[in-house]
């Protein structure tokens, strides 16, 4: 593989991080640029259809949350992580190595760097990541998913190019214009992650029991759940005779997100991207107990133009959304008002903007 031609993806086995490189391997291997995905094994299990030439498995381990003992072990694993991406590197000759955060990414880019290697990190949230903080006095630049970023030092804000986020194909051929309940059904589309669906499966059928009838008539709900949950949940909705369909996973989640007329979910980046490129109004629910608070940024960047309401954990109860809830229902407009919003905020070609730097970067 020449250098010319070869771009390493370094990214872990969460979608939020595994999204936007597959975005971007899109955008590349358009322009003839060819693609190598290097992750850690948890991510290599979910790669599968990654579009790339090669996935390779590096090792890799997250410190946070470890006792003493528990770090040593995880410095003695990406240091394995190292010098295995250093030799893959000097192999593959790559012209940059490319990383989106997480721990899983600091073994590739950091081994390249070391390498004598172009290196290049794309920050997805309002506030940098731990992993990616540490490499950004490494790397050679420093994309950004946000226009304004929190934990930049003032060399590495001096490294950043703000592109917006990648999203995937799927996400901008689902962008349509958007259209209000009006008194008619009402959409209303609710997912969570892994971490964040569990939290849905408790505060949202108690909140729908709460509407009033005519209210529940009008629901067509469509939610992600836990299979634990699973049966619960249908339950309760059965119960109140309110349409819906449950499920752990949703492959057609853009579609699903055009069709909503209310989106009730977590604040990730990749979350928070597709909320804009396809423009639609949301109650946001920034996860909890991170150590960055990235998704509490994430949340308030929406909010402050108006895209979508931002409610934290505890204050997310059954009985606060039912209120809301039924606001909004009432009051169709203000959900047209947040959907122009959020849609504004949008950087659609965010994937060609990401591979504009790219190839900038790596001289090609």
């Amino acid at each position: 593989m020449g250098k010319a031609k070869l771009v390493i993806l370094a990214a872990g086995g969460t979608g939020g991080h595994l999204f936007p490189a597959e975005a971007l391997s899109h955008a590349l291997r358009a322009r003839g640029i060819r693609i190598v995905l290097m992750t850690d094994p948890r991510g290599a299990e979910f790669a599968g259809d990654f579009p790339a030439d090669a996935v390779i498995p590096v090792p890799s381990a997250t410190p946070s949350g470890l006792p003493l003992s528990g770090k040593i072990r995880v410095a003695m694993e990406v240091a394995k992580g190292v010098l295995a991406a250093r030799r893959i590197v000097r192999d593959l000759k790559p012209g940059l190595v490319v990383g989106f955060g997480g721990y899983p990414t600091v073994p590739p880019v950091l081994g390249a760097a070391l390498g004598g290697v172009k290196t290049l990190v794309h920050e997805q949230n309002a506030v940098i990541g731990r992993a990616n903080r540490f490499l950004s006095g490494w790397v050679d630049a420093i994309a950004t998913g946000f226009a304004e970023v929190g934990g930049l030092t003032a060399k590495a804000s001096a490294k950043c190019r703000h592109v917006g986020n990648p999203v995937r194909p799927a996400v901008v051929a689902a962008a349509s214009p958007y259209s209000g309940p009006g008194v008619g059904a009402f959409n209303l589309l609710v997912f969570g992650g892994s971490q964040g669906a569990r939290v849905m499966a408790d505060i949202l059928p108690p909140a729908i029991q709460l509407l009033a009838p005519a209210e529940r008539a009008r629901l067509v709900i469509t939610q992600q759940a836990r299979a634990e949950d699973d049966g619960r949940v249908s339950g309760i909705y059965e119960s109140l005779g309110v349409r819906a369909e449950i499920a752990p996973f949703f492959k057609d989640l853009p579609a699903r997100m055009a069709k909503a007329h209310l989106v009730i979910g977590r604040s990730g980046a990749s979350t928070v991207a597709e909320l804009t490129v396809i423009g639609r109004p949301a109650i946001l629910v920034p996860l909890p107990g991170s150590l960055d608070q990235d998704q509490a940024a994430n949340a308030a960047f929406l909010e402050k133009r108006g895209a979508a309401i931002r409610v934290l954990q505890p204050d997310f109860t059954p009985r606060w959304l039912a209120g809301e809830l039924s606001r909004l229902m009432q009051q169709p407009s203000d959900l047209t008002v947040m959907a122009e919003s959020a849609k504004s905020a949008g950087i659609a070609d965010a994937a060609d903007r990401l591979a504009a730097v790219v190839t900038d970067v790596a001289g090609f």
